[in-house]
């Protein structure tokens, strides 16, 4: 198989996107596939898959899988890559919308490298509850952006011990059997934001994650009082800005091209 494919960077988080609006490559081959294709070191690596589909009701529909093969509902900084690269591809306008398995997500191209993406509805929003890690108990809180995420305050951020708690926080039998992903955030001001996050698929930290960043945005509104819009420091140094209006939620930052390719078939070997 020999394909061409983007590899684009959301904020710190990378991915592979193909034009698939031609099915060459089947759903039932994508999961495999994208377990090979974002081993680092040993083929293009990067944190997720996206092939852009054709839809019959929105601009198009994507398969979007992390770089251990599973299926992800929702993914803000790929959502943003995808709507760049559809746009680009011309598959899209400026002003487009597409199918997820979160539902419908609505983007807007605002400059060069910048989208701005209308994120799925928040729902199950949990606030200042306690869960029981290591025979200790963790203030936390939780809510889905599209993905689950638990959030927590942290005082000194750089000094959390992320993969550690954040690998037991996953797993947590609370959040069985799909388990969640798990953000630490620190607050500079009253609109400013740093963050860091393990990141359930990829079952690591990763240099950003806009469904996390959003989720962290709600958290810090709703406990500290922090101010719409907020500026999300990722891991990566990118800014992520959240803006609400009413009971919608938009994730706005870049989305860049790092480089074209075509896939060898030696790139599929491990």
């Amino acid at each position: 198989m020999i394909s061409e494919f983007y590899k684009m960077s959301g904020g710190g988080n990378d991915f592979i996107i193909i034009d698939n609006t031609d099915n060459a490559i089947p759903e039932s081959k994508a999961s495999a596939l994208a377990e090979k294709l974002c081993k680092r070191q040993l083929s293009v690596g990067a944190d997720g898959l996206i092939l852009i589909c054709n839809s019959e009701e929105d601009d198009f529909k994507w398969l979007f899988y992390n770089s251990d093969g599973s299926k992800a509902e929702m993914c803000g900084n790929g959502a943003r890559c995808a709507a760049r690269f559809a746009y680009l591809k011309g598959i899209a306008g400026r002003n487009m919308t597409f199918g997820t398995l979160a539902g419908k997500v609505k983007a807007e191209i605002i400059d060069d490298n910048s989208v701005k993406v209308l994120m799925t509805p928040p729902l199950d929003a949990n606030f200042n509850y306690s869960i029981a890690i290591d025979n200790k108990h963790l203030e936390v809180s939780s809510v889905n952006t599209g993905v689950p995420h638990v959030v927590i305050k942290s005082e000194n951020l750089d000094n959390e011990p992320l993969l550690e708690t954040g690998r037991k926080i996953r797993f947590h039998d609370k959040y069985s059997p799909a388990g969640t992903n798990v953000n630490f955030y620190e607050i500079t001001d009253d609109a400013k934001v740093a963050m860091r996050t393990y990141e359930r698929g990829v079952e690591g930290e990763t240099l950003a994650c806009g469904t996390g960043a959003v989720a962290v945005a709600i958290v810090a509104n709703t406990c500290e009082k922090v101010k719409f819009p907020v500026s999300i420091k990722t891991r990566s140094g990118a800014t992520l800005t959240i803006h609400k209006q009413g009971n919608n939620f938009f994730l706005e930052g870049e989305a860049r091209i790092i480089y074209q390719g075509i896939l060898n078939s030696e790139a599929f070997k491990y």
